[in-house]
């Protein structure tokens, strides 16, 4: 589905990514860990192709990005970004139907069609009663779920997320986490997402790929890399990893408390 093949990127005279290699499968959530600054948002922009790598190149679903035009991409993978805008004045119908763009005529008029996805979209993550309230009249948990619905009116068969979790209160992040293990287990939708809090990372993910300083340092089940020693040194020893009763395979952290000495 994602083929990430020899990417290195800087800015500027910072260089960010060295060599990056990897393969996303359909139906997959695959998550990126690691420090601040290692990279994590700029592989994942680099594979949506919002930036240019310096080496190296992206194929999705067997084409180079520079194939793509930008409505085909648009129909084929959506974009969930760390900090989404959504005009206030805009009711909860009009910012999810805003996902139907690259499929309208050159007179932007919604069809039938659209209206039911749109509606289908609102369902999934149970926001369809606030479809009349305006996005400054909603929650942050509730706009976190219209981003994501609008993400789903666009039909996609590729989702990034950046961060969607940030600022959300445990309720809202599991929920929103649990819309999207459910859409890659029953729609197949492929799921390439950053994240910072491993608990969440390790609960909801099929694969984690952990980075420092631009470098992939492990790649594997939550098992294999929460379980595996280079987290610890990546994290500098700030964490305690160990396994959940409930589920074995998807170790969880605690942070350790650090004193100056």
């Amino acid at each position: 589905m994602i083929k990430i093949d020899k990417v290195s990127f800087s800015y500027g005279t910072r260089s960010v990514l060295h060599n990056v290699s990897l393969d996303i499968h359909k139906g997959e959530i695959v998550s990126l860990i690691g420090p601040n600054g290692a990279g994590k948002s700029t592989l994942l922009l680099i594979a949506m192709g919002l930036l240019s790598p310096q080496q190296g190149n992206i194929r999705v679903n067997n084409r180079l990005l520079k194939e793509w035009s930008s409505r085909d991409f648009a129909q084929y993978c959506a974009f969930v970004p760390q900090n989404p805008y959504l005009p206030p004045a805009f009711t909860i119908w009009e910012s999810v139907l805003l996902g139907r763009t690259p499929y309208l005529n050159f007179l932007g008029l919604a069809r039938k069609k659209d209206r039911e996805i749109v509606k289908q979209a609102l369902r999934w993550v149970e926001i369809e009663n606030l479809l009349h309230r305006k996005v400054s009249e909603i929650s942050g948990g509730e706009r976190q779920r219209v981003v994501l619905a609008r993400a789903l009116a666009q039909e996609p068969e590729c989702l990034f997320l950046d961060e969607p979790t940030n600022s959300l209160d445990v309720h809202h992040q599991v929920t929103l986490l649990s819309f999207i293990h459910r859409l890659a287990e029953e729609k197949q939708v492929t799921v390439f997402i950053v994240l910072h809090d491993l608990n969440l990372a390790s609960t909801f993910s099929d694969r984690l790929i952990l980075l420092e300083d631009g470098l992939v340092v492990l790649d594997g089940t939550p098992g294999q890399v929460m379980g595996n020693e280079k987290v610890l040194s990546v994290y500098r020893q700030s964490i305690t990893v160990f396994n959940r009763p409930d589920e074995e395979s998807r170790p969880a952290v605690l942070p350790v408390r650090m004193y100056d000495k």
